[in-house]
C-alpha cells in the first residue's frame, strides 16, 4: 500500500483503505469475540464481565494494530481480557482460546469463498458495482486469511505464543513472556519495515490455496451445472 501511495496512485490507495476498513469493522470483532466466547465456554467469565463478549468493533480498536492491518494487511485487535486461573487447565485453556481466533477469521475467509464462488457463477452480473463488488470480497478473503496467519506467528503477543506455550515447559514460557514487551515492540518495527513480508506471503499463499480446494465443491457444482 505504501508504494501505491509513493505512486500517486490516490483511487486504489483510498479502495484499498475502504476494504481494510470493512475487515476492521467484521474480521477483528468475530476475532475478538471468538476468544471470548471459548473462553467463556471453558469456564472464564472475564470478557463477559467486562462487556467485551461483544461484536461491537468499537470494543476492540486497537490504535496499533489497526494502523498496522490498513497500511500492511497484518494487524490485531484489543485482546480480550482472559484469566487463564479460572481454566481447569491454564495452559490448554490458553491455547484453546488463542487458537479460536484465528480459526474463526479462516471460517469467516471460507464462507467469503463460497460467496464469491456463487456469484462467480451462478449470479449473472456486469458493470462496475459488479466488479467492486467481487474486488471487496476477494481481498476480504485475503485479508482474513493474513491475519489469521499473522495471529499464528509463535511470537508475543499474537496468539501463536500462547498455542506454543502450550507445547513448551512452563519455566521457559513464563521466562519469554517476562519480555512480552519487548518482544512486541521488535515485532511492530519487524512489520512496518516488511521483514516479515516474504514468510507471511507464503504462508498466506498456502492457507488461501487450502480454503480454495475445501470450497472446490462450488466449482464441481458448476460444471456439472454447465
Amino acid at each position: 500500500m505504501l508504494s501505491t501511495i509513493m505512486n500517486g496512485d490516490w483511487p486504489t490507495f483510498l479502495m484499498q483503505v475502504l476494504i481494510r476498513l470493512i475487515v476492521v469493522f467484521t474480521a477483528l470483532p468475530i476475532h475478538e469475540y471468538a476468544h471470548g466466547w471459548v473462553a467463556y465456554k471453558l469456564g472464564d467469565y472475564t470478557a463477559k464481565s467486562q462487556g467485551r463478549l461483544d461484536m461491537n468493533p468499537l470494543r476492540h480498536f486497537d490504535p496499533f494494530g489497526t494502523t498496522c492491518l490498513l497500511l500492511t494487511g497484518f494487524g490485531w485487535a484489543k485482546p480480550v481480557p482472559i484469566n487463564p486461573y479460572n481454566f481447569k487447565n491454564p495452559k490448554k485453556g490458553m491455547a484453546l482460546t488463542a487458537l479460536a481466533g484465528p480459526v474463526s477469521n479462516l471460517l469467516l475467509a471460507a464462507a467469503l469463498m463460497v460467496i464469491y464462488k456463487i456469484l462467480y457463477y451462478f449470479v449473472p452480473m456486469g458493470g462496475q458495482f459488479a466488479a467492486v463488488l467481487m474486488l471487496v470480497i476477494s481481498t476480504m478473503i485475503s485479508l482474513n486469511v493474513g491475519l489469521a496467519v499473522f495471529n499464528l506467528l509463535p511470537v508475543p503477543p499474537l496468539d501463536g505464543a500462547k498455542i506454543f506455550g502450550y507445547f513448551i515447559p512452563d519455566r521457559y514460557y513464563w521466562k519469554i513472556m517476562q519480555y512480552e514487551q519487548y518482544i512486541a515492540m521488535a515485532l511492530f518495527a519487524a512489520v512496518f519495515l516488511g521483514l516479515f513480508d516474504i514468510p507471511l506471503s507464503f504462508l498466506r499463499n498456502l492457507a488461501y490455496d487450502g480454503i480454495y480446494y475445501l470450497t472446490y465443491f462450488i466449482d464441481f457444482i458448476a460444471r456439472l451445472v454447465a
